[in-house]
């Protein structure tokens, strides 16, 4: 069973009241400096209907308890305002899980979206539905809010998180028709289309592996066992090398290391000559972008 899945008992005047909490504990920021002679208080409102669109809506069946929810971030930079209630903007979304007996945070997705096109007018409300495309606001916001959830259930459970990366992939699908970008998969080779059709295709069914590996029996041994959580995270990643072979330099390697290449510098800092060695070598092989940031795990004891 997923560490995630709980309930959460509250006394309140005396009486006990099962109390539910939301997946997401998701910061929310918009920033407008770029766009100059403007009201800024419909980036204001806006700002506060995503918070409550991410962090109010239940985005799975499973109850959490208030701890338990999903550490993330959506930053929203809005680069043109083409009309008054159009917008052009990027939106970076990070992921964070928590490792068991640390108060360490290791983050699980880190992705800049560069292809956000949306209408809003303030204090419009924000609606959507899984089965049909109702703007592009909202099909963004969810699509990222199933992928969180669904790569975050992934690091508990193998494959734990299809059900949800399958309702994100069925936004993309829903989304085809749309004049808006980054649904389409001859619009470019990073866009949403690709971040989910990948994660759920056949020959990138490692990566996901290697995220529960990784997370559940290599880094939440550590605090016990360094050697030996160190040792199982080498072995995950080593399974990445299938995947280099069948599509080298993907995105969803891309998308992996844009997480963990600077967690996976600090993890082997102090390993055995061995493991350093048999990492750089992998990592030199299918992970080039990151070569020379690598070669800091040589230089250390």
């Amino acid at each position: 069973m997923l560490k995630r899945i709980s309930f959460f008992i509250f006394i309140l005047f005396g009486s006990k009241t099962v109390v539910f909490a939301q997946e997401l504990n998701c910061k929310v920021q918009v920033l407008s400096q770029q766009i100059q002679g403007t009201d800024k208080r419909v980036f204001e409102t806006l700002q506060t209907a995503l918070f409550e669109f991410m962090n109010n809506r239940k985005w799975t069946p499973d109850n959490f308890k208030n701890e338990e929810r999903i550490d993330c971030s959506v930053l929203i930079n809005i680069t043109e305002r083409p009309s008054t209630e159009e917008f052009k903007a990027t939106i970076q979304v990070q992921s964070r899980r928590p490792i068991f007996k640390t108060s360490y945070n290791s983050t699980v997705l880190n992705f800049n979206d560069q292809d956000f096109q949306f209408k809003y007018l303030e204090n419009q409300p924000l609606d959507f539905q899984d089965n049909l495309f109702v703007s592009n606001l909202t099909s963004v916001m969810a699509f990222y809010a199933y992928t969180i959830v669904g790569m975050d259930y992934d690091t508990y459970s193998l494959n734990g998180g299809t059900p949800y990366l399958q309702k994100a992939l069925q936004i993309v699908n829903n989304a085809q028709s749309t004049p808006e970008p980054g649904w389409r998969a001859f619009e470019s080779n990073r866009n949403r289309y690709w971040l989910i059709n990948n994660m759920l295709d056949a020959p990138f069914i490692n990566i996901r592996t290697c995220l529960y590996n990784y997370h559940l029996k290599g880094l939440d041994i550590m605090s016990d066992n360094k050697d030996g959580g160190r040792a199982i995270i080498l072995e995950s990643l080593l399974t990445l090398k299938s995947v280099h072979q069948t599509r080298p330099l993907s995105f969803s390697m891309q998308l992996f290391f844009n997480a963990k290449a600077d967690e996976i510098i600090n993890i082997f800092k102090g390993a055995y000559p061995d493991e350093k060695s048999k990492l750089i070598t992998l990592l030199n092989d299918i992970d080039p972008t990151n070569s020379n940031k690598y070669q800091k795990i040589m230089a250390t004891n």
